[in-house]
């Protein structure tokens, strides 16, 4: 048991035959090959977000591929570990969008139990290889959640970042939630279409509108 809100939805999926070849696959690279974030931390996005409490849904591409930095929850890295450049650009964002000074903690779990679930589009990655486990069978389960979320009556603010994320854009079907692109926060990316994107503000005021708390998005 991951979460007992999530557990009939992750139960159902982990039985369909794309999530067992899925699971094969993982177990023979994590076996063989360097694997992040570590097995007890793959659905850790799942962990710390209630289902039924879920306001926002922040989609990327895949987990960092560097040692120390991946733990289950998108651009989250565990305390007094190094910003990585993508989570440096959100918080630059944040701080110029809701004119709040960030600290230099990059666990997001703050941010996870107010609702905000941090989600990739693909769960593992090999160490220095982004994108090695593309095409694995990942991608059929976020689908399904993001099917599943679409589904829920709870009105949502999905932000996707970055052509991976923003692929999933056509199964949000619930006129209700706020669908919110813009480009990865990558440095590669981020000065092309990240960068006064506004979601942050976007979100708050979405949710205020709905009658629900905004998310407090101080580090």
């Amino acid at each position: 048991m991951i979460n007992k809100s999530w557990d009939e939805f992750l139960n159902n999926e982990f039985k369909q035959k794309y999530f067992v070849e899925l699971s094969s696959f993982l177990k023979q690279q994590y076996q063989n090959e360097i694997i992040y974030p570590q097995k007890t931390d793959v659905f850790n996005a799942f962990l710390y977000t209630d289902l039924d409490k879920v306001k926002v849904v922040i989609l990327g591409q895949d987990p960092y591929h560097q040692p120390n930095q991946a733990m289950g929850l998108a651009f989250s890295v565990n305390k007094n570990v190094a910003l990585p450049a993508s989570l440096k650009n959100i918080y630059k964002e944040i701080s110029n969008q809701l004119h709040v000074k960030m600290s230099d903690n990059g666990c997001l779990i703050k941010w996870a139990r107010q609702g905000v679930l941090l989600l990739n589009t693909v769960l593992t990655v090999k160490k220095d290889c982004p994108n090695s486990h593309k095409d694995k069978g990942w991608e059929i389960f976020t689908d399904h959640v993001i099917e599943y979320l679409d589904k829920q009556k709870q009105p949502m603010v999905f932000m996707l970042w970055g052509n991976n994320a923003k692929s999933k854009m056509n199964l949000l079907k619930n006129k209700s939630h706020l669908v919110l692109t813009a480009a990865h926060p990558s440095p590669l990316s981020a000065y092309h279409g990240f960068f006064g994107n506004n979601h942050f503000v976007l979100a708050n005021q979405y949710l205020t509108k709905n009658g629900l708390e905004k998310i407090d998005w101080r580090n």
